[in-house]
């Protein structure tokens, strides 16, 4: 039981830190998608930050995804009838893992410099994981199905 709950509470807070990245991250987006092309030392310097960013929120992800692994594998977790719950939390974790990935590519974007969407598209995309967010949790604690 020890282990268990060692386990479950670095799975939350490693999460917590993944999601934090991802709820940044589009934030400097906006922030791109603002700079006026001839501010090149601020693009640079949101471009850097985008990167560095990128590349931490990457690192937690993997122990996140890890540690949700083990404590379903390991840990017999949403095993058994009654727990579509946790398929459904699945879905969704792929869902963010997609997030995360598109966050990627439109950073290459802005450092290949032919990004092509406003700052009020970035703003409506980093309503995204806060809303992903919210869903999974609701299925862990509620578990409706």
């Amino acid at each position: 039981m020890l282990w268990f709950n060692v386990v479950k509470s670095l799975h939350i807070v490693f999460v917590a830190s993944w999601f934090a990245g991802l709820f940044y991250l589009p934030r400097i987006f906006v922030n791109l998608a603002m700079v006026p092309p001839e501010s090149i030392a601020e693009r640079a310097r949101l471009l850097l930050m985008g990167r560095k960013l990128m590349r931490f929120t990457t690192i937690l992800a993997i122990p996140a995804l890890a540690l949700g692994l083990w404590l379903w594998l390991g840990f017999g977790v949403g095993r058994g009838p009654g727990n579509g719950w946790l398929h459904a939390k699945l879905a969704l974790v792929l869902v963010v893992i997609g997030y995360h990935h598109g966050c990627g590519v439109l950073l290459r974007r802005f450092e290949a410099g032919e990004n092509r969407r406003s700052h009020r598209w970035y703003r409506w995309f980093n309503e995204a994981p806060v809303l992903l967010l919210l869903a999974i949790v609701l299925l862990v604690v509620v578990r409706p199905f």
